[in-house]
This record gives structure tokens, C-alpha cells and sequence, in this order.
């Protein structure tokens, strides 16, 4: 876990608007967030794999190693994401072109998006085609799961027509998260459609 750390650190300090950590995830952390995937049939999406602490931790969940796409878009954590994960589609992408990247991969039944992406960092403008991209491919009900360091929400739920709210606070992260589940209503679909 700490060369984990040291490099992301490393690759930090050569782009810091690229990478929103500079530690690892705790297991804790991890696990709070893969709790969230609901269970049943249906493709699991990662966005931001990292150094893969929560994709070790949605396996450990139960999530089928072909069911998982994990979305890196640093060239370093993709090639280390692809190495420990044999099995795992790991794909070198950008969360703002998710839909394209699902079709091509032919992936069409996504049950939950995990995030580990630092929005709140981002431009609104990013933050809004990542999250819009992410809700696009979700059924009404289907999570999108995110963490945050922040007390408050890291997705606009009125922006997206989303409902969410705290899943669960990790106190033993570094530093303390909060792991967010947002969902669109089942009305969601009409809206849209009128």
C-alpha cells in the first residue's frame, strides 16, 4: 500500500489535475463503496480504477471478474490496473466518453457505476459530462456510486433530476470519506421522454 501511495504521489506532482488522490483508498473505504452494488445480473462500471484498491474490493464483493470494466484514463494506472486484474476488462479511457466506450465494448445492462473520480476538483463543465454520462447508462434505480472528502454532496442531484444521499461514512480513511449513492426516480424515463 505505501508504493501504491508513493506513486500516485509521484504521478500527482506531474499532473495534479489528473490524479485526485495522493493516497491510496483504505480497504475500508473500498469496501464501503462496493457494499453499495446491488446484487443480480447486469455489468459493473469503474471509473477511475487507480491503483485498484476498490477494484479488489468489488471482486471481494462478489462482482464476476467478466462483469467488471474499469475506465483509467493514465496510461501508468491502466498498465498496472491490466497486469493485477487478469480477467477484468480494463480499459484506457476518459469517463467523459463512457457511452461510446460501453459500445464499443458492447456493453449495454449496466447495474452500478463506481467512482473513485475527484469531482469536486474538476470544472463544473467536466463534472457535469462525467456524471451525465455515467446517469445516461444507468436504468432508473441503478446506483452511481462516488465517494467524497467533502461534506456535501459531490454530484448536483438537481442538476441530473437524481435522488441520493450518504450510503455510508468512512471514518478509517485518511482523510475521512463519505461514499454517495445517487439514483435516478422511476420517473425519470417520462420526464425525459415528454
Amino acid at each position: 500500500m505505501f508504493s501504491e501511495s508513493r506513486l500516485l504521489f509521484k504521478l500527482w506532482l506531474k499532473n495534479p489535475r489528473k490524479i485526485g488522490a495522493v493516497a491510496v483508498s483504505s480497504p475500508e473505504l473500498a469496501g464501503a463503496m462496493a457494499r453499495q452494488i446491488p446484487r443480480g445480473p447486469g455489468w459493473v462500471v469503474e471509473l477511475g480504477g487507480g491503483t485498484g484498491s476498490v477494484t479488489r474490493a468489488i471482486l471481494k464483493a462478489g462482482v464476476a471478474r467478466d462483469k467488471l470494466l474499469v475506465v483509467e484514463r493514465d496510461p501508468t494506472l491502466h498498465r498496472i490496473l491490466q497486469d493485477r486484474y487478469p480477467g477484468v476488462r480494463v480499459v484506457h479511457g476518459d469517463a467523459m466518453q463512457l457511452q461510446a466506450v460501453l459500445r464499443r465494448e458492447g456493453i449495454d445492462h449496466v447495474k452500478a457505476v463506481v467512482s473513485s473520480l475527484p469531482l469536486i476538483s474538476m470544472k463544473r463543465t467536466i463534472q457535469y459530462r462525467i456524471t451525465a454520462q455515467a446517469f445516461a447508462c444507468l436504468q432508473p434505480g441503478a446506483p452511481l456510486i462516488q465517494f467524497t472528502y467533502s461534506l456535501f454532496s459531490p454530484i448536483s442531484r438537481r442538476l441530473h433530476g437524481v435522488e441520493g444521499g450518504v450510503g455510508e461514512r468512512v471514518l478509517q480513511n485518511l482523510p475521512p470519506a463519505s461514499v454517495w449513492v445517487y439514483r435516478k426516480p422511476a420517473t425519470h424515463t417520462r420526464r425525459a421522454a415528454e
